[in-house]
């Protein structure tokens, strides 16, 4: 026999796009482990529970009830419907103001400045007193969250002066603008980290053209840093709908636990409140990303 020429057939390579898929599914799997470990089973009854009602508590035996318990707090609950509007409405306002401060500080702090070191420590720090130890502290001593959040008061004197009509106006002002400085931390953050990333030579290209410095800002820094503004849009939509202070949150978590009989009530509530913001999530991703800048193009 003879022996004949063995050809090695040529190793694909991956592509750029399949590696960086492959590296996000590789940093997704220990979170796709333990949703599959320990989130998958307790999802699943809480969906049951939302359509049933619970006839034994011990072995939690449920009897279905379809769509009861959603008619219920649509139509029987007095607190859930206004709660919710009011929490949507604040969060759609929340949400734009959130991002536009967040950018104007960036942009601000990524100049060289005498102190930058410490105003971008000063923003963070609600952060850090507004999600750890202390507040927890705060709270649990008796502290009303919404006081915490609402700090900024109108003086009496000018209140007499402006009148009713327009003080309650002002003071909505103030407490907007103490809800947006406790809650840009994060966003701060990441616009920071986006606007270093950007080259120095696409300025330095802009300005030997005679580009300003406004021009430079909409061709350059905002698209640039297209992506990081659709990861702070979701991230402050989930921080705006699960925050602490949040006072729908804390009435499903009430109803759901100080009487048993209401956890199917709690249930309903809780999944109408996910699938609203998780549809509100998913068209701001839909829409945003067609505006969405990636190296070699638009993506």
């Amino acid at each position: 026999m003879t022996n004949k020429a063995v050809q090695k057939r040529p190793r694909r390579r991956l592509s750029m796009a399949r590696r960086r898929s492959l590296e996000a599914l590789i940093f997704l799997a220990p979170w796709l482990i333990g949703l599959c470990l320990f989130f998958l089973k307790p999802i699943f009854v809480s969906i049951r529970l939302s359509f049933s009602e619970i006839v034994q508590m011990k072995g939690f035996v449920m009897d279905w009830r379809g769509l009861e318990n959603y008619q219920y707090i649509f139509f029987y609950d007095i607190n859930f419907v206004p709660m919710f509007i009011k929490t949507v409405s604040d969060t759609l306002l929340n949400t734009p103001i959130c991002i536009v401060f967040s950018l104007v500080i960036a942009i601000l702090l990524n100049r060289k400045m005498v102190g930058r070191g410490f105003f971008r420590a000063a923003f963070f720090i609600p952060v850090l007193l507004g999600s750890g130890y202390v507040m927890k502290q705060m709270l649990g001593m008796g502290a009303d969250g919404a006081t915490i959040t609402t700090g900024i008061l109108v003086p009496q004197l000018i209140a007499d002066l402006l009148g009713h009509s327009m003080t309650e106006f002002l003071q909505s002002v103030l407490d907007r603008i103490t809800v947006v400085l406790w809650k840009s931390g994060v966003q701060i953050v990441l616009f920071l980290a986006g606007l270093q990333g950007i080259s120095s030579s696409l300025y330095e290209a802009a300005r030997v053209d005679g580009a300003t410095e406004w021009e430079m800002f909409w061709k350059i820094t905002l698209p640039m840093i297209s992506p990081v503004i659709l990861m702070n849009v979701v991230y402050t939509i989930v921080a705006f709908f699960t925050d602490g202070t949040n006072p729908i949150v804390d009435y499903i978590y009430k109803q759901s636990f100080s009487n048993p009989q209401q956890f199917a009530h709690g249930a309903a509530m809780g999944w109408v409140y996910f699938a609203f913001a998780f549809a509100l999530c998913g068209l701001c991703i839909g829409v945003l990303s067609r505006y969405v800048f990636v190296s070699g193009g638009k993506e």
